[in-house]
């Protein structure tokens, strides 16, 4: 299978259910809503090593924002309701209440009635002097800080999303594989309720399941690193220097398909020598996103 002369494995990717959230930040500068998401998002790659996935999602105007005011969406991934909860308690409130002038609000409805408390956690930190306040049905705590009030939202829907979805590109020349990375990277990025949780969306050190240490339950997936490639567990053919992985969670299935569909796209543009996928044996995700299907359409 090819795709503009590229090799195309028929393997699949093999994804994850997970809890996830939309957070919705504002600030009353763009430049105050980049640096809250940057904070918020910080050390949330993985939850192999960290407390949640998380990404920005999309830059939102005034006319798009609860508060009619600059905006962004953040997705947050979790393995349940409980540790998705106290990861956004504790990302909201060091890194958003924080930041000068911003608000938070919830960005999705729960579509199995799973919400997480978060503006009524945050609430002790108003020392008893935080008011609640009812809109819509929806319920606002209003928190005194010293520039005036941090307005967050009471409760945050949650979903069940869908993480790890993955495409591994490999080839010749590293500089040449990660332009081709990063072209993927953004292509997917552009995907409404994805979100490429990794540094630039490209991830260099893949990881596989379990480790010779028995404390790890993961460790580095050497199967792809060229400096290992004498050794028999090598998956990297004679001519292949480099192998970059992408890594995808999304609200739903299929906004990971259409994700992986065009970083694929992006990708065969470039000189590669393949294009794969990273699974294991279907053991361990419920979700198999097979290449084939996706490009012959049957996903």
């Amino acid at each position: 299978m090819k795709v503009n002369g590229i090799e195309v494995e028929d393997t699949f990717a093999e994804a994850f259910t997970m809890r996830a959230t939309r957070v919705i930040v504002t600030a009353s500068r763009p430049v105050l809503v980049d640096a809250a998401i940057t904070a918020m998002t910080g050390y949330a790659t993985s939850v192999i090593g960290c407390d949640a996935e998380a990404a920005r999602e999309s830059t939102l105007d005034r006319f798009s924002t609860p508060d009619g005011r600059p905006g962004a969406s953040v997705l947050i991934f979790a393995f349940d309701r409980k540790s998705l909860e106290k990861a956004v308690v504790n990302r909201v409130g060091q890194t958003i209440m924080t930041c000068a002038s911003t608000a938070c609000f919830s960005g999705l409805k729960s579509t199995d009635g799973v919400e997480i408390r978060v503006g009524g956690s945050l609430r002790y930190f108003g020392d008893g002097h935080q008011i609640s306040k009812k809109f819509n049905d929806k319920r606002f705590w209003r928190i005194p800080v010293m520039d005036g009030e941090f307005v967050c939202e009471d409760r945050f829907g949650v979903v069940s999303g869908v993480a790890g979805g993955n495409l591994i590109f490999v080839g010749n020349d590293p500089e040449m594989v990660l332009d081709a990375a990063l072209s993927a990277a953004s292509a997917a990025a552009s995907v409404e309720d994805l979100i490429l949780p990794f540094p630039a969306g490209v991830v260099r050190s893949g990881s596989q399941v379990g480790s010779k240490y028995p404390k790890l339950r993961a460790s580095t997936n050497v199967a792809w690193c060229p400096t290992l490639a004498t050794r028999p567990q090598t998956a990297l053919l004679p001519d292949e220097n480099c192998a970059y992985e992408l890594v995808m969670d999304g609200l739903s299935r299929e906004p990971v398909e259409e994700g992986m569909l065009r970083a694929l796209r992006a990708a065969s543009r470039f000189p590669l020598s393949r294009i794969t996928a990273g699974n294991y044996g279907g053991k361990l995700g419920a979700h198999h996103i097979y290449l084939k299907k996706l490009l012959n359409g049957e996903e």
